[in-house]
């Protein structure tokens, strides 16, 4: 079922997630419906902020990207395939390397990018639908997404890490959202 995204200016955005201490068949569905509308809106990541619920966990695909990054489990490459769509529970972050700045989306703010600087790698611990714990390091968009959705789950907006000038160029779009969308 594809939810509805919420905008900037929705409190969801703003609110650290809950720990999710079950994971039961209503988020497993949760899971799904998000995998639905993270491909319907054809995102590469979605976080349970985003659809108006402040839970610790987030969707990411990014196997059809032209540069999705690699993924190392165990130490191992791991092939992306037997891992998207990548549900994460819980998750924890460990970002390291040296600092790019590239240009992301959101979601949330539906037509607007900015450079936003980030590591380029993240080792990840995680929780899976399965009940099962999950480690991995990723580079590339898979690193920049893990980053980008776990800000999400801590009410961190991409805004907040956006470089100067383009939020400078971005504050009408910002403005005009919170304007809509303040509830």
């Amino acid at each position: 079922m594809i939810l509805p995204i919420v905008e900037y200016g929705h409190p969801a955005l703003r609110a650290k997630g809950r720990r999710i201490e079950k994971i039961d068949d209503r988020i497993g569905k949760l899971a799904d419906d998000m995998i639905d509308t993270m491909n319907d809106a054809n995102g590469v990541g979605l976080a349970a902020q985003q659809v108006g619920l402040p839970l610790q966990l987030c969707v990411i695909d990014v196997l059809d990207a032209d540069e999705p990054g690699d993924m190392l489990v165990n130490g191992e490459p791991a092939d992306l395939a037997d891992y998207m769509p990548l549900v994460l529970v819980n998750p924890e972050i460990e970002p390291f390397g040296a600092v790019e700045s590239v240009t992301e989306g959101c979601l949330s703010f539906p037509g607007m990018q900015g450079k936003i600087p980030r590591p380029i790698e993240v080792r990840v611990k995680a929780i899976t639908l399965e009940n099962e714990a999950l480690e991995f390091a990723a580079t590339g968009l898979l690193a920049r997404a893990v980053q980008h959705e776990y800000d999400h789950l801590q009410g961190v907006l991409y805004i907040d890490r956006m470089e100067p000038a383009d939020l400078e160029a971005a504050k009408p779009t910002i403005e005009k959202l919170l304007k809509r969308n303040s509830i």
